[in-house]
């Protein structure tokens, strides 16, 4: 019973992997950043740096939550179709003169909503979760097809575009509901009973349950949770622009997945810091960007991510299979 129970303590308690690991990819950007300035000066314009930051903070806030859920020992494959139908749905009720306060609060609050619906199914009925989000997708995905005819919604409100605000005149919201949130969330995973017992969970269930941690419950709180930052980043990704595009970003759930495992979650479950994942979405955005500077495709990206799971994963279980051999 003593080796299941310390099955079950939070991985973070490690601070040498994961530091190396957040260590990792925070020179990987330096790195990036260095090289492709040499190449191309115009990569380390002010405007292109924060192009890279503000274009895709709404990605780093997604994958704080899709970290959760993978920690549990889940996936969800509809975080792309949701956000999508989130912005739209904030978009039409500012165009239809709701207050711009329940503009950006419903989505959120209906974000809660739905991904709960999805917790309940994961964590009551026992579906996995790849096959309840993969519903989830394509019902999201083809009813905004369905309901907007992939019309862009336009003509916003003055105020709406809270992405474009400043707090306290200087830092973008952006990067400051990025930065705050990614700090909130890694705090209370690692210091709260609630955030612990989602690594216990993802670790090994039967400690978890020794250990007093209800499987049931912590699932639904997770996708709760998680429903709650994908309705944050659906907000920030509606009012980046004065126009939103009534369709699913394309790639988008794929961005969010690379983000949390590069970051260093395991896709096994158990292990991984939503800084980890924040700092690898940076990372993304910039190697993206970076592809224009070198004259390199753009569509190479898609490699680069799929590349960066493989390898990631690969040296997750072989880091797995050495502690497993030390005991």
């Amino acid at each position: 019973m003593s080796a299941a129970l310390a099955s079950a303590v939070p991985v973070w308690r490690r601070r040498r992997l994961q530091v190396s690991q957040e260590w990792l990819l925070l020179l990987g950007i330096v790195a990036l950043v260095i090289v492709v300035g040499l190449v191309n000066p115009r990569f380390l314009a002010l405007r292109n740096l924060q192009t890279i930051l503000l274009g895709n903070a709404y990605i780093a806030v997604a994958a704080i939550g899709m970290s959760m859920v993978i920690i549990s020992g889940n996936i969800d494959i509809s975080i792309g179709s949701l956000i999508g139908v989130l912005a739209t749905v904030s978009g039409s009720l500012a165009v239809a003169g709701v207050p711009l306060g329940l503009s950006w609060l419903i989505p959120i609050l209906l974000g809660v909503v739905a991904m709960s619906i999805m917790g309940a199914f994961v964590a009551y009925l026992n579906i996995p979760a790849i096959v309840v989000t993969l519903g989830m997708m394509s019902v999201l995905k083809g009813g905004l097809i369905s309901v907007t005819n992939g019309v862009w919604i336009s003509n916003l409100p003055p105020g709406f575009l809270l992405a474009q605000e400043k707090v306290f005149g200087v830092v973008p919201m952006p990067v400051f509901l990025m930065v705050v949130l990614t700090v909130a969330a890694a705090w209370w995973m690692r210091n709260t009973s609630a955030g612990r017992s989602m690594y216990a969970v993802g670790g090994n269930v039967e400690a978890a349950r020794l250990c007093g941690y209800h499987r049931q419950r912590t699932l639904m709180m997770i996708f709760a949770v998680h429903g709650l930052f994908a309705g944050v980043a659906a907000v920030l990704f509606a009012t980046q622009l004065s126009v939103i595009q009534s369709s699913v970003p394309a790639n988008l759930e794929m961005t969010i997945i690379t983000a949390s495992v590069v970051g260093g979650v395991s896709i096994l479950g158990g292990t991984g810091t939503v800084i980890g994942s924040t700092l690898a979405a940076i990372l993304i955005a910039a190697i993206a960007n970076s592809l224009v500077f070198v004259n390199i495709s753009p569509f190479w990206l898609r490699a680069v991510q799929g590349t960066l799971i493989l390898v990631t994963v690969l040296a997750d279980i072989l880091r797995r299979r050495r502690r497993a051999k030390a005991r």
